[in-house]
């Protein structure tokens, strides 16, 4: 990294939207950032969120916050971008997803021209084809482009489990692996509680009669779990942001993480030319290694047909 140019613990949020805004006010309070630039199109908006963050100055622990522009990107450690297009009346998806691709492109070349060393962390949708997008855009190794994959997806999933057993989510140990999306699926052989495989686990608390059924129907409510939040009130904000500061706070504290960020696959899992959600290592650098696990053959069929389901979605961009 190019220390001259780079300053620890600053990130820069691209989006001043519900998404953008909630992730600054949740890292705000956690003390994570010494400095958040919020960068936005609509002048007025972006304003009126960083007004809005810097009234709660004497609540936050020490931070800076305010709006940005694209110097900001050249000393920034992490930049996270959630600006994207909303989908007008009559537009179809791939259009919509033409229209972000060239939004992302030129956030991307503007980081490119700033001469940054920062890690990017793409939170807008589809989050594995945009990442692959600001990746190739860039031309940086893959390690510093990373999207917020599944990261939010296990947190669901670990909730659900929870909930069932009976058991501090913190004792939940579980992912959801592959696209952001329709085809992703749960890792159920990753799954333990305190140590102890989930199944093994079901089946000695008196849940055995019902557990079998009960796996499809958690799986199934988080595969659906942002369709009906945005029925109910329009957009998904709250909890993203929280998973948006668990990645950032791998990567501002060096920690180390293990989280399903989407990734370009390079062999791993028997996957190449796809950026899609499987364990990872995240420390300062963004992703310093996939994490190999052993998945059983139903999933390893899952996590391919995923991976198809994105390669397919990209290739109509090109």
């Amino acid at each position: 990294m190019n220390s001259e140019k780079w300053k620890s613990r600053k990130v820069v949020v691209v989006g001043a939207g519900d998404v953008g805004a909630t992730f600054a006010f949740s890292l705000a309070q956690s003390g994570l950032a010494d400095e958040i630039a919020l960068i936005d199109l609509n002048k007025n908006l972006v304003a009126g969120q960083v007004l809005d963050l810097s009234h709660g100055m004497p609540y936050y622990p020490p931070v800076s916050i305010h709006e940005g522009d694209k110097e900001d990107y050249a000393d920034a450690q992490a930049i996270v971008i959630t600006a994207g297009a909303s989908q007008r009346p009559g537009e179809s998806r791939l259009e919509l997803l033409q229209r972000n691709a060239r939004i992302m492109e030129g956030i991307v070349d503007d980081i490119i021209e700033q001469g940054s060393a920062a890690v990017i962390l793409i939170v807008a949708n589809p989050v594995d084809i945009l990442t692959r997008v600001a990746l190739e855009r860039s031309g940086w190794d893959r390690s510093r482009v990373i999207g917020s994959g599944t990261v939010l997806d296990s947190a669901r999933f670990r909730y659900l489990i929870s909930r069932y057993c009976g058991v501090g989510v913190h004792n939940v140990h579980a992912y959801i692996l592959g696209e952001h999306g329709d085809s992703e699926f749960a890792a159920w052989s990753l799954t333990n509680i305190g140590g102890v495989p989930v199944d093994a686990y079901c089946m000695e608390n008196g849940t055995k009669d019902t557990w079998q059924n009960e796996k499809s129907r958690i799986e199934e409510q988080v595969r659906r779990s942002a369709y009906h939040i945005i029925d109910y009130k329009g957009s998904t904000y709250y909890a993203v942001a929280l998973a948006l500061v668990r990645i950032i706070g791998a990567i501002l504290r060096n920690q180390s993480s293990v989280l399903t960020v989407s990734v370009l696959l390079q062999g791993e899992y028997g996957q190449e030319d796809v950026c899609i959600s499987v364990p990872c290592l995240v420390d300062g650098d963004g992703m310093k290694r996939v994490i190999k696990a052993e998945l059983t053959e139903t999933e390893s069929e899952a996590l391919a047909r995923s991976a198809e389901v994105l390669r397919k979605a990209y290739g109509v961009l090109a």
